[in-house]
């Protein structure tokens, strides 16, 4: 499915739950996230073909390994920790920071 309007979180910061795991990030579990949009409107498709891309590679990885239930779709937003670039699906967000 790819989306057609902006996600309701595009352009705003918001926290990951407490509980996602990341391989290369330590502290990944209660990160601020800026939200830049949906994958596939930033890429321009799906994460599940994003051959060859880091982020997306990365997030397939860490999705598989999660101490709950990711589900496989494109559900699935683009932005950033820091300077870094990740892949997170909407059931990681834990909450909206207000603040922005």
């Amino acid at each position: 499915m790819r989306h057609n309007e902006p996600s309701k979180y595009a352009g705003k910061i918001v926290r990951i739950r407490e509980d996602a795991a990341h391989p290369q990030v330590d502290g990944f579990g209660g990160s601020e996230f800026l939200v830049e949009d949906w994958w596939d409107r930033v890429s321009g498709g799906s994460w599940m073909f994003a051959n060859g891309n880091p982020a997306a590679l990365v997030y397939a990885l860490r999705s598989s390994f999660q101490a709950y239930p990711v589900p496989i779709d494109d559900e699935v937003l683009y932005g950033k920790i820091g300077m870094l670039s990740h892949l997170v699906h909407v059931s990681e967000i834990q909450e909206e920071n207000h603040g922005n």
